[in-house]
């Protein structure tokens, strides 16, 4: 009877083990999926803002070009 008892106890402790684990790996995934955000999202900006400038360069680049094209031919 005693042995069928501890039985028992040790399918419930494995149950609350598994339980456990699972609570520790959401945990540790929430941790470092906060650090990548914090570490990504600067970078992502920083990109945006590269890109754009990019894309907004072109077209004062054509302008100037052709004002200083303009002004060699006149």
């Amino acid at each position: 009877m005693f042995e069928i008892l501890v039985i028992i106890l040790f399918c419930w402790l494995f149950v609350k083990m598994i339980g456990l684990t699972f609570k520790v790996a959401w945990g540790a995934a929430k941790l470092i999926a906060v650090i990548l955000a914090i570490i990504a999202l600067p970078v992502l900006i920083v990109g945006f803002a590269i890109a754009g400038g990019v894309l907004l360069l072109l077209p004062v680049l054509l302008i100037a070009g052709s004002v200083w094209v303009l002004k060699k031919v006149a």
